[in-house]
């Protein structure tokens, strides 16, 4: 199986709720982030990426959390590889490049809308813990 490797963002409001995004013409949402270019390191594609998709910035406090691989949402026969980083966002949240939609989702909500692997098996649980 083919890796891709990414980095994504953990982003936990005061309420305890996960950002989760949705791409045009998908049905899974999943953490904003996305793949690492060739030189750049994980953070900066973190931080090249939420300006990129969510039109802001990331907070001063960037906080790692690990390295995690689940099966690609979109991509058959390919591995997601990703470094997740918990951030606040920094700005207002204005829609760009493939993005067409934003949810402050419950981590407990494992039903009420299709998850990619990755924010299912490792994101939420997460999100559970950084929201205590």
């Amino acid at each position: 199986m083919s890796v891709i490797r990414i980095a994504a963002a953990v982003i936990v409001a005061a309420d305890g709720r996960m950002l989760l995004v949705r791409k045009r013409g998908t049905a899974a949402f999943m953490l904003a982030g996305g793949k690492i270019d060739a030189g750049e390191s994980a953070l900066e594609a973190l931080r090249r990426e939420i300006a990129e998709e969510l039109g802001c910035g990331i907070g001063a406090q960037v906080t790692p959390l690990g390295r995690f691989s689940a099966p690609a949402a979109f991509e058959a026969g390919h591995i997601v590889e990703a470094d997740l980083f918990a951030v606040a966002l920094d700005g207002e949240i204005r829609l760009a490049a493939e993005i067409e939609e934003v949810a402050w989702h419950d981590p407990h909500d494992l039903d009420s809308r299709p998850l990619a692997q990755l924010a299912r098996t490792h994101a939420l649980p997460l999100a559970r813990r950084l929201g205590q």
